[in-house]
């Protein structure tokens, strides 16, 4: 990928995350999903994505991201404890349990 493109990325990333703590989750959603568009492999964008899609009740969204993140790092700790938030938001208690325990086995929380 040329240097002016990833500069652009790292542009839209950083525009993404400052909307997000803005709390305009919507919009950041928007821009995230540009830059994962763009650059798929990108764990810390994805879970930003998936942050803002749960944070503007878009759980879907967050779901999908946050099973995308699991299947490539098993072991991220936040994307586990989110996607069983996220399942719980949507009335799948059962389903979420599997991921809480998880993060808490990994955090000891």
């Amino acid at each position: 990928m040329p240097i002016d493109k990833i500069e652009k990325l790292a542009e839209e990333y950083e525009r993404g995350r400052l909307f997000f703590d803005a709390k305009d989750y919507i919009g950041s959603a928007r821009i995230l999903a540009e830059v994962v568009a763009a650059a798929p492999g990108n764990l810390g964008a994805r879970l930003l994505l998936a942050r803002a899609y749960y944070h503007s009740a878009q759980l879907g969204r967050a779901e999908a991201q946050l099973r995308l993140i699991l299947e490539r790092d098993p072991a991220e700790e936040y994307a586990c404890l989110l996607l069983g938030r996220t399942l719980q938001r949507q009335h799948r208690q059962k389903d979420a349990e599997p991921y809480l325990r998880l993060h808490a086995a990994m955090t000891g929380a």
